[in-house]
């Protein structure tokens, strides 16, 4: 699916045709052979276009001639988990093509970035000025990763108070969950600083001469470099959490086992001294007493409480 999109009287209207310094966004579904049509008609290289529908694709810049070639990564939602030790975010490549007289961006999934400008949520945004244009979807991307963060830190809160009165699985694969959206994060995140930071040493943008510019582009590289901090931040802070609750787990089952041996050799002692004195041999033993069986009681008592106050005096207990 292709649309045109310009900016006039601050709201956003769909053409059905381009025009000059217009908004050009794909999402899927495509047509057979769409993605090769279109780029054949604006005179790019196709693998601009399948490269950004690459999950596995790394965040970088490319120049032909006079087409540049942005992707970067963006997190969103894993819809298609279908267990529960996925993670809850993944990250996925955003396409952006600057061509000499439109901006083309592109994407596999639905990312929330690119829906704010769909529904000119973003102050101030004008897809003619390409070069403020590209350096919003920019801010934007490392917003919504400050936010996802945000998100993944109070579920991960959430979880260690369960994980306080609770002994189960169920909260450690959570937190195996929130980990693995982490990763996603550290890496991604890098990338897109190193990205950034190459843009910004090559003038890729061509904003060296316009302060406002400049100044925007390093906010947005702090602001990034933030964002990878607070995800190894997280992600220590995770793997310690994991680490502790695993060993009060194995610890909690320690004790209930030797608590349950405790049980065991308590119990045996009755049971041992019933059978001695249940034998039918001549051996002395009271078996055809009155009293035998209130002796057997008794003796089994005795001892238990002898073997239960020793076994507490050693904390056995």
């Amino acid at each position: 699916m292709i649309r045109y999109f310009i900016r006039e009287k601050r709201r956003l209207v769909e053409l059905t045709e381009p025009d000059p310094g217009c908004w050009i966004h794909l999402a899927p579904p495509f047509a057979p052979d769409e993605l090769e049509e279109f780029a054949h008609r604006f005179e790019f290289d196709q693998a601009f276009l399948t490269d950004s529908l690459d999950l596995d694709e790394r965040a970088r810049y490319e120049r032909d001639e006079d087409i540049r070639f942005i992707l970067i990564n963006t997190p969103v939602k894993n819809s298609n988990a279908v267990g529960e030790n996925e993670a809850y975010f993944m990250t996925v490549p955003i396409g952006i093509i600057l061509t000499i007289e439109h901006i083309i961006t592109i994407s596999a999934f639905e990312t929330p970035v690119l829906e704010k400008f769909l529904d000119n949520n973003v102050r101030d945004f004008n897809p003619a000025d390409e070069k403020r244009f590209v350096l919003q979807m920019l801010e934007q991307n490392v917003y919504h990763f400050l936010s996802c963060l945000k998100t993944l830190n109070l579920r991960r809160n959430r979880i260690e108070k369960e994980l306080l009165h609770s002994s189960r699985n169920a909260e450690l694969k959570q937190l195996l969950s929130i980990e693995k959206s982490l990763v996603y994060f550290v890496n991604s995140l890098n990338a897109n600083e190193l990205l950034k930071m190459k843009m910004k040493r090559t003038d890729f943008l061509h904003i060296n001469g316009d302060e406002d510019l400049t100044d925007l582009f390093e906010d947005i590289i702090i602001d990034n470099s933030q964002a990878l901090s607070m995800s190894n931040v997280y992600t220590n802070i995770l793997n310690g959490t994991m680490d502790a609750y695993s060993s009060i787990i194995s610890n909690n089952l320690n004790v209930i086992i030797h608590r349950l041996t405790v049980i065991t050799v308590v119990l045996m002692v009755p049971t041992l001294i019933s059978s001695f004195l249940g034998m039918n041999l001549s051996s002395g033993l009271p078996h055809d007493k009155p009293w035998a069986f209130y002796f057997a009681i008794g003796l089994t008592g005795v001892v238990t409480v002898l073997l239960y106050w020793l076994m507490s005096k050693r904390k056995m207990l």
